[in-house]
């Protein structure tokens, strides 16, 4: 692997969700990733619903090594603390307590490691009185304020698919918070805990509406405000065949645009920033794009400076003129899925190699030769 995490070796306790994901950011880039998967499931497929892990068509599991242990047997457990010894930073998911339980905690791999970063993954947080309580996705945003935001006025809350909690808030923070602490041991020399709850990093992505709420522009209602569906110029509209697009109109040289592109004149539309005008025109500029095919709209729209673009399902999205050029999505052993994110000038990234079979990788990581094949990157 190359980009510019090459040289950091990070090892992965086997979990769900945000934990991989965090630990396929920094694989994407470059980082030696080795994930501990539990030896009961070896041999079993990934993507079975009951998302174990496995197989070579997992996303989330791409570009790292695999091996399988047991955490409750005194030989594993070993043979995983060798591996930490030897590591920057640790990716676990578990509830509060268990890694401790498991011998395995902070005060045990630092007193043994100064330098290594602890990475800590949980819905609520390491204390707090729902510390210890199960959770999923819905529950973490529901709790942070952010679900009550996400929805149409008619109809009570829509949950995104796992994307503002486990992955934005959960699994993209604990990426950033082990990066940071990172770079802090290289001037300390000293590791620390990272605690990234799913509950504090879904509030921090509520930082524009808190921001709005302060300067007065934010009502709680959903649908009731410029950024949320509220507005005629920002919202997703149905076309004639059934796709819809999406308008982003906001800056007042923008709106002028959209207006003569859909030959609007109509006065009541000069009412942009009267909330109280926004229902009206909004049914009107409804039927104005429910009159046409999305193909219709797309050109003569696209690349302009109205604010557009088609809502595209992950296939369409993938064909897009634009997306391809850039190689925003890739295919391998035909599964679809993103590129590694962001990009760089220099240390440029890898293609992720596909994800390891379960215990794939016992041999050379539980009897790593001397030549240092334990720092191999993954292997495809």
């Amino acid at each position: 692997m190359s980009g510019p995490l090459q040289g950091l070796k990070v090892i992965e306790f086997g979990g769900i969700g945000p934990g991989p994901f965090c630990a396929m950011m920094l694989s994407d880039m470059g980082a030696d990733v080795i994930r501990l998967d539990r030896k009961a499931d070896k041999g079993k497929d990934r993507g079975d619903g009951a998302f174990l892990a496995s197989g070579r068509r997992s996303v989330l599991h791409r570009g790292r090594r695999s091996m399988a242990v047991d955490l409750k047997s005194p030989e594993d457990v070993q043979r995983v603390l060798a591996l930490v010894d030897g590591a920057d930073a640790i990716i676990e998911g578990f509830r509060p307590g268990v890694m401790e339980r498991l011998g395995l905690g902070p005060d045990v791999l630092l007193a043994r490691n100064p330098r290594l970063v602890y990475g800590r993954m949980t819905g609520w947080g390491q204390d707090g009185p729902l510390a210890q309580a199960a959770g999923h996705d819905i529950n973490y945003i529901a709790l942070s304020g952010a679900l009550s935001m996400i929805g149409r006025s008619e109809g009570g809350p829509v949950a995104p698919p796992a994307m503002v909690g486990d992955l934005g808030g959960g699994g993209m923070m604990l990426a950033f918070g082990i990066v940071c602490a990172l770079l802090e041991a290289r001037t300390s020399g000293h590791g620390q805990v990272v605690d990234a709850a799913i509950t504090d990093g879904a509030a921090l992505l509520t930082s524009i509406v808190c921001d709005l709420k302060a300067l007065g522009l934010w009502k709680n209602e959903r649908q009731a405000n410029m950024l949320d569906g509220g507005s005629h110029f920002y919202d997703t509209y149905e076309c004639a065949d059934g796709k819809w697009i999406s308008i982003a109109a906001l800056e007042p040289q923008f709106y002028t645009l959209l207006l003569e592109k859909l030959g609007i004149t109509d006065p009541e539309f000069q009412r942009q920033r009267e909330p109280v005008a926004w229902p009206v025109l909004k049914r009107q500029i409804s039927d104005i794009f429910r009159a046409q095919p999305s193909a219709h709209w797309c050109a003569l729209l696209e690349g302009t400076d109205v604010c557009f673009a088609p809502v595209l399902t992950l296939e369409e999205a993938a064909r897009h003129p634009h997306n391809s050029a850039r190689g925003t999505f890739f295919e391998r052993d035909g599964v679809l899925q993103p590129s590694p994110a962001p990009r760089f000038s220099r240390t440029v990234t890898d293609r992720p190699s596909p994800a390891p079979f379960i215990g794939e990788h016992d041999d050379e990581l539980m009897y790593p030769k001397n030549d240092g094949a334990e720092k191999n990157g993954p292997q495809g």
